[in-house]
C-alpha cells in the first residue's frame, strides 16, 4: 500500500469514527456508516476492522456501553439509560452489559453489590492459585505471588467492587479438578467464563482460547488472527491483563524470536506450564 492510499484510507476511517461517535444514539446500520465513508459495506467492514482492530458493530457496542455506564452513574432509571443510549429495550442493554462487562446493568449501577463470588486457594502443579466463580462461571484464576492469598483476594475485591466474596474452596474444587486434573481426552464439559474487559481485550482473549494445547504463537500471530497485524503492542497489553490465567492460555504466546518470557506470573512458571502441557499432549499421542 502506498502512502497516498494509506492516507486516504485513514481519512475515510476517521470520518467513520466521527460519524459513529456523533450518531451512536440512534444505532445506525452498517450501510449508513459505510456510506458516510464513501465505501461499500464489504470494503468498509474490512478496512475498518484492519485500522481499528474491531468490527464496526463492536465499536458501536463499545460507544453505546460506555455512554450507558455514564448514564447509569448519574441516573436512577435503567429505562432512561436504555433509551438515552439508543437501545430499543432494557433487554438489549442487559445483553450488552453481560457480554462486555460480565454484570447486569443493575449490578454495574450497584458497583457489584448483589453479586456473590466464591473463591478458593488450590495447589496447581505450578504453585498455588486463587480460583473464583460467580453463578455464571469462572471470573478469575491467578497464581499467587509474594503477597500470597491476601494479595490475591485484595486484587479480586478491587476488580469487583461491592460484590460479596465468600471463601469456599469446596465450591471451586470441582472446577479446579476439571481444569488441572482431567485428562485431555476426557475434557468434554465446557468451562463457562465471565469476562470483564474492552471489546478489543475480549477479542484477543477469544483468540487465545483457539490456541491448541502444546502449540505456541507470537504476539504478531495473535494480531493477525484478530485482523489487526499492526496492533502487536495492544495485543501484548490485552494478554498481560488476562483475568483467567491458564484457562485462557496467555502462556502459549511468545515473542516473535521464540523467546519465552514476559509472563505475568514469571518466566520460570511459564516454561513449566509449557513443558507440562507438552508432556500431556505427547502422552495422549503415545
Amino acid at each position: 500500500m502506498n502512502l497516498s492510499q494509506a492516507a486516504e484510507d485513514y481519512r475515510r476511517i476517521e470520518k467513520a469514527l466521527h460519524f459513529l461517535e456523533t450518531h451512536f444514539h440512534r444505532q445506525p446500520e452498517l450501510a449508513e456508516v459505510a456510506a458516510a465513508a464513501n465505501l461499500s459495506e464489504y470494503h468498509f467492514q474490512r478496512l475498518f476492522s484492519r485500522w481499528v482492530g474491531i468490527s464496526p458493530k463492536r465499536f458501536l457496542q463499545y460507544l453505546t456501553k460506555e455512554y450507558a455506564k455514564e448514564r447509569l452513574r448519574t441516573s436512577r432509571s435503567l429505562l432512561a439509560a436504555t433509551y438515552d443510549s439508543g437501545l430499543t429495550s432494557p433487554g438489549r442493554l442487559h445483553d450488552l452489559f453481560i457480554t462486555c462487562e460480565a454484570v447486569t446493568p443493575g449490578e454495574f449501577k450497584r458497583a457489584g453489590e448483589g453479586v456473590e463470588i466464591r473463591y478458593g486457594i488450590h495447589p496447581t502443579p505450578f504453585g498455588e492459585c486463587l480460583l473464583a466463580k460467580t453463578e455464571r462461571g469462572i471470573c478469575n484464576l491467578r497464581f499467587l505471588l509474594e503477597d500470597g492469598p491476601a494479595g490475591a483476594r485484595e486484587w479480586l475485591a478491587g476488580q469487583w467492587g461491592r460484590a460479596r466474596l465468600v471463601e469456599d474452596p469446596g465450591a471451586t474444587a470441582p472446577t479446579f479438578e476439571q481444569i488441572f486434573n482431567t485428562p485431555l481426552d476426557r475434557q468434554s464439559e465446557p468451562l463457562h467464563l465471565v469476562l470483564k474487559g474492552t471489546n478489543f481485550q475480549i477479542k484477543v482473549w477469544e483468540a487465545l482460547l483457539d490456541i491448541p494445547t502444546g502449540y505456541m504463537l507470537s504476539y504478531l500471530d495473535i494480531a493477525d488472527r484478530i485482523g489487526n497485524p499492526k496492533a502487536v503492542r495492544a495485543v501484548a497489553g490485552a494478554v498481560a491483563n488476562n483475568p483467567i490465567s491458564y484457562v485462557i492460555p496467555c502462556h502459549r504466546v511468545i515473542r516473535n524470536m521464540g523467546v519465552i518470557h514476559q509472563y505475568r506470573w514469571g518466566a520460570a512458571r511459564k516454561k513449566a506450564i509449557l513443558g507440562w502441557e507438552a508432556v500431556r499432549v505427547n502422552g495422549l499421542m503415545g
